[in-house]
């Protein structure tokens, strides 16, 4: 009988002890923090790792994770600043930083955040026109997170960033903004379509301009070159007949050159005249026809003094 007794009494040590330890014993898993109460009162904050408690005097009260906490935050009805009710839901981004403030700041840290986060976010949406709460998001987002990191400040929590899931305006709403996108799509093209007609305009009166001077340029080169030409031909022809009286008055001066241009007077004279009676049907005859030789020694006198004024005169004898 004393036997059963001690084994009784060991056994019901033995169970007390394996409470106790389990009391006192405490492992913080990581990116975790407990907060220790003694009798009542804040004493400390465990961090990762193995801890032991003094028994029926220390407890865990609180646990946190330091882990970054995604909180969905529920569709609401939010009033635009012209008078647009829209659904908005949103995901929120939280970290706990102080444990401490986090336990004894606030009850419950993730309801007030959401709270707040969803009072917040009808007073920005109330700041804009419905077709700016598309384009704003950003703005809005980061509005949010300034008010909301301000308010948490207190409760040791950290938030990090909100983001806004969707926007759903009414049915009715949707299809006055459908027709309006469709509209602008229309200017857009309208738009498009006549300032592509303007350049192709502009282009081809520029293409006309340029050919009206490069075929202005044409004809003044043209004109240049034929003036050139032009000159050119004279300039040729009175080179060539200088050329030519002057190796007649040559001729003139040499032997036998005056008798060569009677005959060619003569020669010249005779198939004018000729030419003359076969030109019309009325032909005047000159009195002196018969008198040839007076019209070779008229010319022959011109030729004379002509050749003689281009003589040089003789040098002074000594």
């Amino acid at each position: 009988m004393p036997e059963s007794i001690a084994f009784y009494v060991a056994l019901v040590i033995a169970i007390i002890v394996v409470i106790v330890i389990a009391k006192t014993a405490v492992i913080v898993p990581q990116q975790s923090a407990y907060v220790v109460e003694n009798l009542g009162k804040y004493s400390r904050t465990l961090r990762a790792g193995f801890h032991i408690l003094i028994p029926f005097i220390e407890k865990v009260a609180y646990k946190h994770s330091l882990k970054e906490l995604a909180i969905d935050i529920p569709e609401q009805v939010c009033i635009t600043k012209d008078n647009v009710q829209v659904g908005v839901d949103g995901v929120l981004y939280l970290q706990v930083l102080d444990p401490e403030r986090a336990s004894y700041g606030i009850s419950d840290y993730v309801f007030a955040i959401s709270q707040l986060a969803q009072t917040t976010l009808r007073s920005e949406i109330g700041k804009i026109d419905l077709d700016r709460t598309f384009e704003e998001r950003a703005l809005i987002n980061a509005n949010v997170v300034a008010e909301l990191d301000k308010a948490s400040d207190p409760w040791g929590v950290k938030v990090l960033r909100y983001e806004i899931k969707n926007i759903n305006p009414p049915t009715d709403v949707l299809g006055a903004m459908e027709k309006q996108m469709r509209a602008e799509r229309e200017k857009r093209a309208v738009v498009l379509t006549s300032e592509g007609e303007r350049d192709a305009k502009i282009n081809e009166a520029e293409g006309e301009k340029q050919r009206v001077i490069k075929e202005s340029e044409a004809a003044k080169q043209q004109q240049i070159n034929e003036a050139e030409g032009e000159a050119a031909a004279i300039l040729a022809v009175a080179s060539a007949t200088a050329e030519g009286l002057r190796q007649v008055a040559a001729a003139l001066r040499e032997d036998g050159g005056e008798a060569a241009m009677r005959l060619r007077v003569a020669e010249d004279w005779v198939q004018q005249f000729g030419q003359l009676a076969r030109a019309g049907n009325t032909l005047v005859v000159p009195a002196n026809l018969s008198d040839v030789s007076s019209m070779i020694a008229l010319a022959t006198s011109i030729v004379k003094n002509t050749g003689g004024s281009d003589r040089q005169p003789p040098a002074p004898s000594a």
